[in-house]
């Protein structure tokens, strides 16, 4: 995988962020069939709108990891749409307070590890 840096006119940046959430009270949400690939179709989605290279992402069935190649502060954007539209198409969900807790993990990758991180994060399914 080749890194590429991001230009604007006033900047150049490389965030490539590893990023873990998980539903509230750890809800085994990603068991419910479809919940798990209409999650990574929309994530897919708001990537592309928000101009965010989805480097690879898998679910469990309590959370998800994502690796991606983004500006900061994208994964409220994220959540906040996947959960109104998830919420809306899957009644089990539509009664839960929230869907996503407010917290979530994200680290920066540099160069070296990116390539150890996208395996990690497409391992997560083959571990079970």
């Amino acid at each position: 995988m080749e890194n590429e840096y991001r230009h604007t006119n006033t900047t150049v940046s490389l965030i490539n962020c590893h990023f873990v959430f998980c539903p509230r009270y750890r809800s085994k949400i990603f068991l419910i069939s479809n919940v798990e690939r209409c999650f990574k179709e929309l994530v897919k989605i708001k990537c592309k709108e928000l101009e965010i290279e989805m480097i690879a992402i898998e679910c469990d069935k309590d959370h998800s990891h994502m690796f991606l190649n983004c500006p900061s502060g994208i994964m409220k954007q994220i959540k906040g749409y996947t959960s109104k539209i998830l919420r809306e198409e899957f009644v089990e969900l539509s009664k839960m307070p929230g869907l996503w807790t407010r917290s979530y993990f994200v680290s920066t990758a540099d160069n070296v590890c990116s390539e150890t991180i996208k395996k990690y994060v497409e391992s997560q399914k083959k571990r079970y």
